[in-house]
């Protein structure tokens, strides 16, 4: 059975149909990220399919034309609705892969902590990390869950984020983690974006099991996983395999009971140390192993052989004052790259141009591989690439008007919002709030 294949497809926001017709014309640059089928690797990683003076043609919430202004204007000279993107940038939507954005609470506190030194393992010795969040999201409603949510999700697609993965985690109770992958639906029917749910039951140990992991996996690849699959609330299964978290034998016993019951495996892998997390996302065949700060040669050549995605995440190396992945080592080996913003409560983050241009600056991606990262390979990365992440005919009308001469200023600028107009499903975005 094809992992995800019997499960529910990404929840989607119940808009009104969309327009007729719609036209963006005269983009100084058309970043179409048309290219090879599958994952973009090595060379291909660099070629963003640029038309200069470009359009999109949409009939309700697919493209249906792409080309130069000139020759989609004479196929189409007519639209319910037209963008003038003169002097502009347009591209896809962004695809973030790697999100934890329904939880309770705030971990405010612990960048006073972070200022004194603290690593991520100390923080949560102290009572901090993800054991913190687990205490308040088990304490809320799945309305509040929900609606805080999708005010996150919303934030997210004002800096053009228009499909996106979301993780429970913050349960780690039969109930809470159905709770919290509930919620994430309902968010994304709020805000009216294309959300990914991923079960990520094996997050951490909670507190009621501390020195007992072995029954909490059992708890997780058993009644966790029963009762996700039998309501249909996951595409994916996470687990994190790091130190001082699960191990690659309890990763590897959770991940194929959920790849056998139709969940596609994903894996937080070596963030704090090389335990292995790589090599078990090439071994499982994994969507993506996400983090890969620590991974061994072996393994990043493993992943590479397999196929896997690397999705790497700056932000949360900036904000835990871990470091940087090395990106080029990856591009190299022949892996496909993907970026997300990882966010949670320990890094709020909502902004996919930041987590470019931390790439750029620090984990050794050019510009056109981040741009690529966080499009097409962030697709793949989630299973939908199909749906989104290039503009070509019959695929899903999401698409971003960036108020930006070129498509460099995305891994050059660190700070602002270059997005002038998001497009979700042929609908123009409006309500996103100031971001600017």
């Amino acid at each position: 059975m094809t992992p995800g294949a019997h499960k529910i497809r990404a929840t989607r926001g119940e808009r009104p149909p969309a327009p007729a017709s719609l036209l963006v014309l005269h983009a100084a640059e058309l970043l179409t990220l048309r290219g090879k089928p599958g994952p973009r690797v090595r060379e291909d990683a660099n070629d963003l399919g640029v038309i200069e003076d470009g359009a999109v043609y949409a009939e309700g919430d697919r493209i249906r034309d792409v080309g130069k202004t000139s020759e989609v204007l004479a196929r189409h000279p007519r639209a319910d609705v037209r963008i003038d993107a003169t002097g502009k940038v347009v591209m896809p939507g962004f695809v973030d892969p790697h999100t934890h954005p329904v939880f309770a609470g705030s971990r405010a506190h612990e960048v006073e902590w972070k200022a004194q030194g603290l690593s991520y393992s100390e923080i949560a010795a102290r009572g901090g990390g993800i054991l913190h969040t687990v205490r308040a999201t088990r304490e809320a409603t799945e309305e509040d869950l929900a609606r805080q949510g999708a005010t996150r999700l919303r934030s997210m697609m004002a800096f053009g984020t228009t499909t996106l993965e979301a993780k429970s985690g913050y349960g780690l109770r039969t109930e809470d983690e159905l709770k919290i992958l509930r919620a994430i639906a309902k968010a994304g029917r709020m805000a009216e974006l294309d959300v990914v749910p991923t079960f990520l039951g094996a997050h951490a140990v909670p507190p009621e099991f501390e020195g007992r992991s072995e029954e909490y996996v059992r708890l997780v690849q058993g009644e966790m996983l029963a009762s996700v699959v039998s309501n249909r609330l996951a595409t994916f299964c996470d687990v994190f395999v790091d130190q001082g978290y699960f191990s690659v034998d309890q990763g590897r016993r959770i991940l194929t009971k959920a790849r056998d019951s139709g969940l596609g495996p994903k894996v937080h892998a070596d963030e704090l140390a090389e335990t292995g997390g790589g090599a078990l996302a090439a071994e499982v065949r994994a969507a993506s192993a996400d983090h890969l700060i620590h991974t061994s040669s072996e393994g990043v050549e493993a992943i590479a052989r397999a196929g896997v995605v690397a999705v790497l995440l700056p932000t949360a190396s900036l904000a835990s004052h871990l470091p940087f992945a090395d990106g080029r080592r990856l591009v190299a080996a022949g892996v496909p790259v993907a970026l997300g913003t990882d966010f949670n409560p320990n890094c709020w983050c909502d902004s996919m141009q930041l987590a470019i241009a931390l790439a750029c600056h620090h984990n050794g991606l050019t510009p056109a591989e981040a741009i690529v990262a966080t499009t097409i390979n962030a697709a793949h990365a989630i299973g939908r690439n199909r749906e989104v992440g290039t503009l070509e005919p019959d695929k899903l009308a999401d698409l971003l008007v960036l108020d930006v001469p070129t498509w460099h200023h995305l891994g050059y600028r660190l700070g602002g919002n270059a997005v002038e107009t998001v497009i979700k499903r042929g609908h123009v975005a409006t309500g996103l709030g100031p971001t600017k």
